[in-house]
Order: C-alpha cells, then structure tokens, then sequence
C-alpha cells in the first residue's frame, strides 16, 4: 500500500518522423495575486489530495499561498506548470518555503512508455522545479519534499527507521529515491534547508488508491479479507501530516509520519465495516487465497495486465511491514492520532467510500 499524489499525467501520442516539432509550449500563466499576509509559500500539486490540504491549511496560518499545478487551484494564485514537460518560470516571483508534493503514483506502468512517465514527472519534474527556483530574485530558506517509504523497496519488515537502506527498483520506488537525493543534493548546495517526509499510506477524505478500493469493497459487500488478518501496515492521517510541517521546514532532515499504532488488516476491515454499517467482511483461508493468487499471476502472463489480485497482491496483505516515527517524536514534537480512532469522521458513508 501506497501514499500518494497528484493526478496522473496524459501521455502524448508518438510522433511520425517526417512530422514537424510541435511549437514551444506557452509561457506560465500566473492568476491575480491575493493581498500579501505573512510569508510566501509555494505549494506543488496543490489540486491533489495532499497538496489541496497543504495549501489550505498554510492559508490559514496567515500565509501567502501559490500554486504550482497543471490546472488553477481555487482560491490560491497558481503558477501553471506540467512538471517535466513544461519551462518552470519562477522568474517573477520569491517563496520563502517551499512544499514539493506534486508527483506521479497510483499507476502500475504497462508500456516502457508508461515506465519512463514516472522519471519525466518525479525526477525531471523536480530538477525543472528547482531551475525554476534558482532563477527567483532570491532562493527559498526551506524546502519540503513530500516522498514515500516506496524508496526502501521492501515488502515486509518492522519498525524501519530512516537509515534503512533505499534499494527500491520499481518506477515509483526508484523514481522517488532519485527525486530526494536531487532535492538534498540541491539543498546543501545553495544553503537551503531541506527536509524530506516518508510516508506511508495516508489516509483523509479524497484519498485514492487502494485505501479508496477498500473502503468501497467493504461498503459493497465485496471484500474479502485473508487468512488471520494479523499483518500490520503503518498508516498516518492527513490532517496530522499538514499540521506538523512548520516544524518540519525549521528542522530540516528526514521523517517518517505514521499515527503510531500500525493497525492490523482486521483491525482496519473491522472499523471500516463498523463505520459503514456492514459486519466483518468474511475472510478467505491462506490455502485458498494462494490458489487465487495463482490464478491472476496466470491471467497477467496471458492478458499482459495487472490483475487486482495475485501474489504480490497476497503478499502485501500477508506480511507487516512497518515504520519507526520515534526520530519525528523526538524531533518535531510528532504527536499524531490513531487512524482507527478518527474513521468514522473521514468517511463518506452516503458514496460508500473515502470522501
């Protein structure tokens, strides 16, 4: 299971050989500026499910608020960008934090094209970013960078601290882990504070992915649960993560954010369905799970798609894998809420799933 963020961006359609370049992309288009208030923020991916709270929640500290996405944000000036296809000019404009949350997830790449997607928005799209930023009358003193525990590559393990080694191979995984070490590398080079937040599956109203699949499996009568249900993920809400980050910009380094608990898969499936008004979804035995399993790592060899369930599948829901925050405890004063424990609020129980 996996964080997340922004919306997945369209591919082009290849071009023939004797066909002419297509013409210079447009200049950014800046919105009216609201009245400055207190310090200037730059917000990437502020229409997405992360970075539209991020936003929000700095406006309402009294800070000025911009946005940098493919379309405007409402209610903030937006800086009109497609990042890693289009120029990034920041020419006009000085940010004293930035928050990097734009980026491409919640696509299991099928064609080579597809693969090298994730590296033109996750890695170029962040060198483009940081163009930009150089090209401001003066360089931000901070800069966060939304990332995810995709970069350690690994399928189980327990309480994983921030020295894990990054070894993930897979397009999201890789493209992350290079888009950290751009950002840090950047950082120490021109002096400017970086911090970078891990996190694990998020969870808050909006929230996609396989968060979102569940809960609407679970509202349909749909969902089966497997074996025991005894592995742990790590999990952390949304509104915990915004609300630490002046914290995190002063300090400076990499945090992991979980709410602390690490609910098992029965826990979870038993408060969703108790939130939802369904009982325990029924559970189907390890044995027959395998089999399953087996059978849609057939029909992906056959029908070369992925299937919503075969052994990597089982394996997530099969193995605890889990994150330390003590460093964020002890560092930013990271105090966060159970996940379990706010449910019910997050839940959009007339659509039957995450709001």
């Amino acid at each position: 299971m996996r964080p997340v963020e922004a919306g997945r961006p369209s591919i082009p359609a290849p071009r023939a050989p004797d066909e002419p370049p297509p013409a210079p992309p447009p200049a950014p288009v800046f919105s009216a500026r609201m009245p400055a208030m207190g310090p200037r923020c730059l917000v990437t991916g502020g229409s997405g499910f992360v970075g539209r709270r991020v936003a929000r929640f700095l406006a309402d500290l009294g800070r000025e608020v911009t946005v940098l996405d493919r379309s405007p944000a409402e209610g903030h000036p937006t800086v009109l960008a497609d990042l890693g296809r289009t120029p990034i000019d920041l020419r006009r404009e000085g940010f004293e934090h930035v928050y990097h949350v734009a980026g491409l997830a919640h696509l299991v790449p099928r064609t080579e094209e597809e693969r090298r997607l994730f590296t033109t928005v996750n890695v170029e799209g962040t060198r483009g970013l940081l163009d930009g930023l150089e090209r401001c009358a003066e360089r931000p003193r901070t800069f966060v960078l939304v990332s995810t525990v995709a970069v350690y590559g690994v399928e189980a393990g327990e309480l994983l601290d921030e020295a894990t080694p990054r070894r993930a191979e897979d397009p999201y995984g890789l493209t992350k882990r290079q888009a950290e070490d751009v950002v840090l590398e950047w950082g120490e080079r021109h002096g400017v504070r970086t911090a970078v937040l891990r996190l694990p599956l998020v969870w808050g109203r909006g929230a996609p992915g396989n968060l979102r699949r569940m809960v609407r499996a679970i509202a349909a009568g749909r969902y089966l649960g497997v074996g025991g249900g005894e592995a742990r993920r790590s999990l952390v809400r949304l509104a915990d993560v915004v609300e630490v980050l002046p914290r995190v910009e002063e300090a400076g380094g990499v945090f992991h954010l979980t709410d602390g608990h690490h609910p098992s898969f029965a826990e979870l499936e038993g408060a969703l369905a108790a939130s939802l008004g369904r009982g325990r979804p029924w559970r189907l035995p390890l044995p027959l799970a395998r089999a399953a399993a087996g059978v849609g790592d057939a029909l992906e060899a056959l029908a070369r798609r992925r299937m919503p369930f075969d052994r990597r599948a089982l394996s997530k829901m099969t193995s605890t894998l889990t994150f330390s925050d003590e460093r964020a405890r002890r560092v930013v004063s990271w105090r966060p809420t159970r996940v379990l424990d706010s449910i019910a609020d997050m839940l959009d129980e007339g659509r039957g799933g995450v709001a």
